[in-house]
């Protein structure tokens, strides 16, 4: 059975990026994608905000190019149901349906999906009208009227982000209070814009092609009213795809996998890149950075001069001073 010098868990972008810059670096990388899993990048209608694009690209066609640019050097690519992870010990073994991938080291790159509020037009209005990312998608909104959902400091930010250049914003929350901290919520009730309806839930979404409003109702009432808007978005939180290596590498309280900069899990030759680690912004370029890094990190922990954080420094960042599988 080959034993591969980097398995790679995810085909996105931060994926792509480790898988190409590993081989380049001349190290057998396999790249396992789930089979039926559609990462955001490949579904995200139009790409406005990554470098070397200046018009824009479609998320398909980007998503695309950068497999291509790892298969060029020699990645190889499956199709495959995960299905079991051991990540200790030397050998790390990823069991699928294709059978078992055994790599000396393994990237984690996952993803994590946005939370979806649920609606039965919500798939179908994605990239016309909805959306989960202001930062990738606002500025098409420039002038116009959008609404956020949400409470937590995502919904906040991304409200008061889009008070900058939109005519008018609505923050719905379904509760008569925010959980974003102190210091966001200024920041939002400051923009003049902003309008906050409290104790209110989206009950539909309308519009043919495009969304055209939505359809609310307050909480504790039976009635329904029509909102005007040209885009909304969902900011009601994100679900980190680390079922499969749980209990294997350290989780934040939200399932994200602890891992700094570095990329380094706290469990020998494992790393993780992109939206599946613990991190301020998730976006195309951090992906992609983080996949270079963890790349560079794999091939320096094979070479025998990886920067493993030492003890210490693993009890400040997750709270137990030893790593795994070395008790």
């Amino acid at each position: 059975m080959q034993v591969w010098d980097v398995v790679i868990l995810g085909g996105g972008a931060a994926g792509c990026t480790a898988a190409l810059y590993c081989a380049r670096a001349g190290l057998s990388a396999a790249v396992l994608e789930q089979t039926g899993a559609v990462g955001q990048m490949a579904i995200t209608n139009w790409v406005d905000n990554y470098p070397g694009f200046p018009e824009g690209i479609s998320g398909f066609q980007l998503a695309e190019q950068m497999r291509r640019g790892a298969e060029r050097y020699g990645a190889r690519f499956f199709q495959t149901d995960m299905q079991t992870a051991a990540l200790g010990g030397e050998c790390k073994r990823i069991g699928t349906d294709m059978g078992e991938f055994q790599g000396k080291t393994v990237i984690l790159a996952t993803g994590a999906d946005p939370r979806p509020l649920g609606l039965p037009e919500e798939r179908r209005l994605f990239g016309r009208g909805v959306s989960y990312c202001a930062t990738c998608d606002g500025p098409l909104y420039r002038g116009k009227t959008v609404a956020v959902v949400g409470g937590g400091n995502s919904a906040a930010e991304e409200a008061a982000f889009l008070a900058g250049f939109c005519e008018k914003v609505y923050l719905i929350h379904r509760r008569d209070a925010l959980r974003a901290e102190k210091g966001v919520q200024e920041k939002l009730f400051a923009a003049k814009n902003v309008e906050i309806l409290w104790n209110t839930q989206v009950a539909a979404l309308l519009g043919g092609d495009r969304l055209t409003g939505l359809s609310l109702q307050r909480r504790g009432k039976t009635e329904l009213f029509a909102l005007e808007c040209d885009g909304l978005f969902v900011a009601i939180g994100r679900t980190p795809n680390t079922g499969l290596f749980a209990g294997e590498v350290a989780l934040d309280a939200g399932g994200y996998v602890l891992a700094d900069e570095t990329t380094n899990a706290n469990c020998p030759g494992v790393f993780a890149a992109g939206d599946v680690r613990r991190k301020p912004l998730r976006q195309i370029a951090t992906a992609v950075a983080d996949g270079a890094v963890a790349a560079s990190q794999a091939a320096a922990y094979l070479q025998g001069s990886g920067q493993r954080p030492p003890a210490a420094r693993y009890e400040r960042l997750y709270g137990f001073d030893t790593p795994l599988g070395e008790n």
